[in-house]
């Protein structure tokens, strides 16, 4: 592997919401109006209470850069990572109490607009309606994608699926970049449904494959075909 690759990981420095909203597919002229639309900008620090379950939610979140995760706890406290937003991704209001908190997992900026705020822009802007719905179908898709990865999938095909899927919702390519894994090993854990003390096994696994190589958090993709082969990864559910 290449040692002179640059790695990517999740953008700290402030972006421009229109710019990562027009890279999603929205036309220009609405991601200014969402831009332009009353607002506050938060920086959420990683692994910090941010927004508890539970809790009524008359807001609309934009992430501008960094990583939030959207998660559940049962009974004993255990939590289950059951959602990612990458910049660009938003957060829509909801009627009632939102069943899931959220929390950063890297340092993220955050946009935070009121509902009273969003619904009439969306309302007398149609191609605003249709974008989020998109957004919807996409989010709806991922998270049967992960029922099917925490479900049905080994332990190493959910690690392996965790990290293709990072790859492509972070825009890199792998053949000139590596991965700045934003994730701690109990994060992973979290999200694929297994302890940190496995996550560890299956990343010792994966490089004994040959399939990744790691220096601290940089993990390069020795054999990219194969590795989406392991974890069952197609991206065409992302698109």
């Amino acid at each position: 592997m290449a040692t002179n690759r640059k790695y990517v990981g999740v953008k700290r420095s402030s972006v421009s919401l229109a710019e990562t909203l027009i890279a999603a597919g929205l036309g220009a002229d609405f991601a200014k109006k969402l831009e332009e639309m009353p607002h506050r900008t938060v920086i959420v620090e990683p692994r910090r209470p941010f927004r508890e379950p539970g809790v009524a939610r008359d807001e609309v979140m934009f992430v501008c850069s960094g990583l939030l995760s959207k998660y559940k706890s049962d009974g004993s406290g255990r939590r289950q990572i059951v959602a990612l937003r990458f910049a660009g991704d938003g957060i829509l209001p909801r009627d009632g109490d939102a069943a899931y908190g959220i929390q950063a997992i890297t340092r993220s900026e955050v946009l935070i607009g009121r509902r009273e705020d969003f619904d009439p822009i969306v309302d007398v802007n149609p191609e605003l309606g249709r974008f989020f719905m998109k957004l919807m179908e996409r989010h709806s898709a991922i998270g049967y994608e992960w029922l099917v990865n925490c479900g049905r999938r080994d332990s190493t095909a959910r690690v392996a699926h965790l990290l293709c899927e990072t790859v492509k919702r972070s825009h890199i390519d792998v053949e000139k970049q590596a991965l700045l894994n934003p994730f701690t090993q109990q994060q992973i854990a979290d999200i694929t449904g297994q302890t940190s003390v496995n996550v560890n096994r299956v990343f010792a696994e994966l490089e004994r494959l040959g399939l990744i190589t790691r220096k601290g958090r940089e993990i390069n993709f020795s054999d990219w075909p194969e590795i989406q082969r392991v974890g069952s990864f197609h991206a065409a559910y992302l698109h």
